[in-house]
Parts: C-alpha cells; structure tokens; sequence
C-alpha cells in the first residue's frame, strides 16, 4: 500500500491481510458469517445512536464500523468463491438504478406516494424473477429485523391493501383493550403457570403499541432510544442525589426511592428551563 492507494483499496487490503491463514489474526481467521451477523446489527444501531445524539463525529466512526462489516463480510465470501466486495457494490448500483426508473430513466410520477407504489412493484418483479412464488402484500419482509421494526413494516404493508384503522383514536381505544386482557391474565394467578398466555398478551399489546406509532409517524426504534436514553439520565441522576445524601439506592424502600426519582425530574425541568 502506498499513498496514492484509495481508502476504501486499503480497508479491502488490511481486512484480507487480516484474515490470511498466514500471518493474519486468529480471532478474525476463527469468525465465519453468522457469529460475525450480531456484530453488524450492534455497528448498524451504533449509527442510529450517533445521528440520534447528532454526533458527526462519532457518526463518522460508526460509519466506519459499518463499513468494516461489509467488507469482513466480502473478504469471507471472496474467500468461498461467492462473490466479492466490487460485486456487492455492483449489485447494489444496479438495484438503485433499477428501482428509480423516474431518476435514471423516463418514468415520471404524480407524487412519493405513486413512487413507493412503483418501488413495491419493482421488488415483487424482482423477487418473481428470482423464482420467488410468494405473492402476499407482506411478502419479502425480512424475519432478520428487530421485531419491532417487522411489526411496523407489516401494519404498513397491509394498510397499502385498506387494511388500517382510520386514524389514531381506534388504535388507543384497542391499547386500552389489550392492556384489559393483560391485566386479566396476570389476575388468573401464578405468572410462571400463565406465561404462555402472558407472552401472548403482552405482544399484542407490543404490537398495537407499534401500530399507534406509526399512525403518529413516530420512529419506534428511536421513541425507546429516547425512553431508554431518559430513564437512564434519570436514574443516574437519582444514584448521584442518594448518593449525596448518604443514603445508597439498595439501603432505601421503593418509597423512598420514588422520591429520589422526583427530585431528579425536577432537578432535569430546572436544567432545561
């Protein structure tokens, strides 16, 4: 390598020196696709954290990250005689030229909801020359996804058929529902006998949860970052005031606790305002 190699030559060149039997690193050499997979889903929310926090720094870095999952995962395929790195990059290509025929060809369409319409016509066609037999409204949405990234897509895909509630107020009132058959099942008795039919419950509930936000056109995944993000400010802030007082979380009732967790919400509204 040389100065005048392009970044991403020299990444292709430093994961394959990595992986070469002869000289490279054992952990990279022991790793295959599947027990690599965990790592590229972990780099992938990593990136969605950084744009969360609007670091671009650290988006930047993610990024990379990412990056250097892709191509561990080409170095490996390369090495099976499957395909390389420059044909997931043209395969790729193809598919964006392909998918947006108003942009690289003549198509034209009244507006983004036409165009969408035309992308899932475009992907049907695709998955049928591909010897696909599946011709379902839900078809070709991944089982890889976070469940609740799934459960989005597949409330969205049926309501392309008519199949949605109108609006928000139907979709709280069958929360309300669901958290009525949840509470039941928890008042039938021991939770370890009922877990089956809680599990059920609650994932309706989870569901519809998801449904509700996507009426609001709210991004499930990031409404729980936030959520995470600001339980864990909370709770933080909570240990430092307990802490301050002399009195430790784990010595303190569930009572007494509470009224930590208050005073550090209160302390977070006179920071903000």
């Amino acid at each position: 390598m040389d100065d005048t190699t392009r970044p991403i030559d020299r990444l292709l060149e430093i994961m394959a020196r990595l992986r070469d039997p002869q000289g490279g690193c054992p952990w990279d050499l022991e790793q295959d696709f599947s027990t690599i997979a965990p790592y590229t889903i972990e780099e992938a929310y990593e990136v969605a954290d950084a744009i969360d926090r609007g670091d671009l720094d650290a988006l930047k870095d993610e990024l990379g990250d990412l990056l250097l999952q892709v191509v561990f995962h080409a170095q490996m395929a390369r090495e099976q005689d499957a395909f390389a790195f420059d044909d997931v990059a043209a395969a790729i290509s193809d598919k964006m030229v392909r998918r947006h025929p108003h942009v690289f060809g003549d198509a034209r369409f009244a507006d983004a909801e036409a165009q969408t319409l035309n992308w899932e016509a475009i992907k049907r066609a695709e998955r049928t020359a591909a010897g696909e037999d599946d011709h379902s409204a839900l078809a070709g949405i991944s089982r890889g996804l976070p469940e609740w990234q799934r459960a989005v897509k597949l409330q969205a895909r049926a309501a392309r058929t008519g199949f949605d509630w109108p609006g928000p107020e139907p979709v709280i009132a069958k929360l309300r529902e669901e958290i009525e058959e949840v509470r039941a099942e928890f008042a039938h008795g021991d939770v370890e006998d009922n877990r089956e039919r809680l599990q059920d419950e609650i994932g309706d509930l989870l569901f519809v949860a998801a449904n509700l936000a996507r009426h609001a056109k709210v991004d499930v995944g990031a409404a729980l970052r936030h959520a995470n993000h600001k339980f864990e400010r909370r709770f933080r802030a909570m240990e430092t005031l307990a802490e301050a007082a002399g009195t430790p979380l784990p010595t303190l009732t569930l009572e007494q606790q509470e009224a930590f967790w208050d005073g550090a919400k209160r302390l977070e509204r006179g920071q903000s305002g």
